[in-house]
């Protein structure tokens, strides 16, 4: 089981996820989107395509754009599609 903690909250946990890049992408019904807040920032990877972002909101603290995901990953990263992956502070541990 893999698990992403922030601000003491789990905001997500599966046993399928993806490593790309040392991240472990979250199948996106695994993300508690209680705490998922929107984001307008993207970025472009040469090889993954554009990524968005949403904000982590866990007891009111925020955490800008601790979230990504690829909604149109390029052919390349395909096995990354509807998943989201985490950093800036956000724990991910195996169990």
């Amino acid at each position: 089981m893999v698990i992403a903690t922030w601000n003491g909250q789990v905001v997500a946990r599966s046993d399928d996820t993806e490593i790309v890049e040392g991240n472990h992408y979250f199948p996106a019904d695994a993300v508690d989107r209680e705490f998922l807040r929107p984001s307008d920032t993207t970025t472009v990877c040469p090889w993954k395509g554009t990524a968005s972002y949403h904000s982590l909101e866990v007891d009111g603290a925020v955490n800008p754009d601790a979230a990504w995901y690829y909604p149109a990953p390029k052919e390349a990263a395909a096995n990354i599609k509807d998943r989201i992956a985490f950093w800036r502070g956000v724990e991910v541990t195996e169990s």
